[in-house]
């Protein structure tokens, strides 16, 4: 690959209050050679995630991003030359690779997927997204058949997922969404039973009105007030599975937390458990034979928002944070 380029972009500036487009700039670079253990990977596709937002923050599960440096993202890339055992040209693999062209990645941090299309369901239905709504929900949230199930982001890349698998498993199921728009694709499209939009500014009430039997789990995406508005609405013995924060990665953190902690939880014997994914990765297999029949079956409908091109991966993910996406949103190089 020597004499060809690679465009990076990279984080210029933590953020103090909102994301926005002066935080990152594009550069040019060579492309790199792998060393030994490691794969040479052209990138096709970049998840966006509200998760890219939090890591500029400081460490979570994984290391900071740190300022001038490539973005972090995961990506679905193709394998252009290896030294690796268990890698060859062609390969289709899933990793870390940054927001870039190109990238060098030593094989024990990438994993191998199959080849199948639309390849960009290795970024949703069959990819993260996927695999985190299915065990958030099933094996955090446990939901019964007849159970009333609450998730909030519910029109993106998880949300949206999690509300159709509760529905596969006979449940009643209330999405928490942005906008009028968003709240009927629920309903018409998905299958939802309800739709609350937050935007309205009176969650508790219309939550209230739309689950009058009470919450016997829910799906946390949000955090904040969102969160405080479903505590006094669980039944008792509720199950709360806290997959995220997104109202928290962007600008201004609230003033105070949800009220009601630990009191409510007490009260209600309310089991509250984070999650993250890959904890559950030696059960993929399961999880994807599930998924992929679902799909199949036209139980599980896939929705992506593709972008194109690696120059507007910032505005791609400020318009996320914003609440712009529904499903997964992806950028293509």
């Amino acid at each position: 690959m020597s004499g060809h380029i690679n465009r990076q972009i990279l984080l210029v500036e933590k953020p103090s209050g909102k994301l926005g487009p002066e935080h990152f700039k594009m550069l040019e670079s060579t492309v790199p050679e792998p060393k030994d253990g490691e794969a040479l990977l052209r990138v096709r596709y970049i998840s966006l995630d509200a998760a890219n937002r939090a890591w500029m923050h400081g460490a979570t599960y994984r290391s900071a991003v740190e300022a001038n440096s490539v973005m972090a993202g995961g990506a679905i890339a193709e394998v252009v030359s290896s030294k690796a055992e268990g890698l060859a040209p062609g390969d289709i693999v899933f990793g870390d690779t940054g927001w870039q062209e190109f990238a060098a990645v030593p094989a024990k941090h990438l994993t191998k997927m199959p080849k199948l299309e639309p390849m960009t369901h290795l970024l949703s239905v069959f990819g993260i997204a996927g695999l985190t709504a299915y065990f958030g929900l099933l094996e955090i949230g446990k939901p019964r058949e007849g159970e009333t199930v609450v998730v909030s982001a519910a029109a993106g890349s998880v949300g949206s997922i999690v509300g159709q698998i509760a529905k596969i498993k006979g449940c009643r199921v209330v999405g928490i969404a942005g906008g009028t728009d968003k709240c009927n694709w629920l309903t018409s499209e998905l299958g939802f039973d309800a739709a609350v939009d937050y935007k309205d500014g009176a969650v508790f009430k219309a939550l209230r009105a739309a689950a009058p039997d009470g919450i016997d789990v829910y799906f946390d995406n949000v955090g904040g007030d969102i969160l405080e508005a479903c505590l006094p609405q669980m039944n008792n013995y509720g199950r709360i599975a806290c997959c995220g924060a997104i109202s928290q990665y962007d600008g201004t953190p609230a003033a105070h937390g949800p009220r009601g902690v630990p009191g409510l939880i007490v009260v209600k014997r309310l089991v509250m458990q984070g999650f993250i994914v890959m904890d559950y990765m030696k059960e993929s297999q399961r999880a994807l034979a599930d998924l992929q029949a679902w799909v199949k079956s036209g139980k599980l409908k896939v929705q992506e928002d593709i972008i194109d091109g690696l120059e507007n991966t910032p505005k791609a993910l400020i318009g996320l944070l914003a609440g712009e996406n529904r499903g997964k949103r992806m950028v293509k190089l």
